[in-house]
């Protein structure tokens, strides 16, 4: 069983969203495609803050980019981005939703970010990303969506860890780089600790190999 996780392809990171990612609308017609191939499940999250979470800049009535102690952890602070019910927290157009089997909900919890969206940022909740897959049999993810260093990253390490499968499938996420190179760096992470880089041709590739060894 295989399932496409997209990674909240929301309103807020795509040009003109209150944490545009630079170029994140150019995944949409990719991830439209994609959520058509013959995944057994199709999963999407979404960042889901309160107006008062811990992670906005405007909270502490410091600059974006700083850092505080949030938890017991660090924590970079953001624009205010994806507020429950809002526009920019609603999934970006450019995309089929209708065929979306299930929706994760992640950083709802004030006092702590959450950028896996298997878990927040100390590990300390989950989601129920991961029980919904072991009930459903899911063993192999592909990964698309944004941000490739924050979210993406941290959701591929969260799901190795666990034991699953994972793919991420490149030119289908976008990242913020805050520094130069964040993204490459996070790729690079991402496949040392065992998952596979894919680009979107070579999907119906590896998906047609993927079903050969289950037989």
């Amino acid at each position: 069983m295989r399932a496409l996780i997209v990674v909240d392809l929301q309103n807020d990171f795509i040009p003109g969203g209150f944490l545009a990612v630079k170029n994140g609308d150019e995944v949409l017609p990719l991830i439209n495609e994609l959520v058509h191939y013959p995944f057994d499940l199709v999963i999407a999250t979404k960042d889901w803050h309160p107006h008062d979470h811990g992670s906005f800049a405007e909270n502490h009535g410091k600059k974006v980019g700083e850092h505080i102690n949030l938890a017991g952890i660090d924590q970079i602070l953001w624009p205010t981005h994806c507020v429950q019910g809002t526009y920019g927290s609603e999934f970006a157009p450019g995309w089929d939703t209708t065929v979306i089997d299930k929706v994760f909900y992640k950083g709802t919890d004030p006092l702590i970010d959450s950028y896996s969206t298997f878990y927040d940022n100390g590990h300390r909740k989950s989601t129920g990303l991961e029980y919904y897959l072991r009930e459903k049999g899911v063993r192999n993810l592909y990964f698309v969506g944004i941000a490739t260093d924050y979210c993406v990253k941290f959701s591929v390490l969260d799901a190795l860890q666990l034991g699953f499968i994972c793919y991420v499938i490149v030119d289908a996420c976008r990242g913020v780089d805050l520094n130069p190179d964040d993204t490459h760096r996070a790729l690079a992470v991402m496949q040392a600790a065992g998952a596979t880089l894919l680009s979107f041709k070579d999907v119906p590739e590896m998906m047609k190999d993927e079903k050969l060894h289950e037989l």
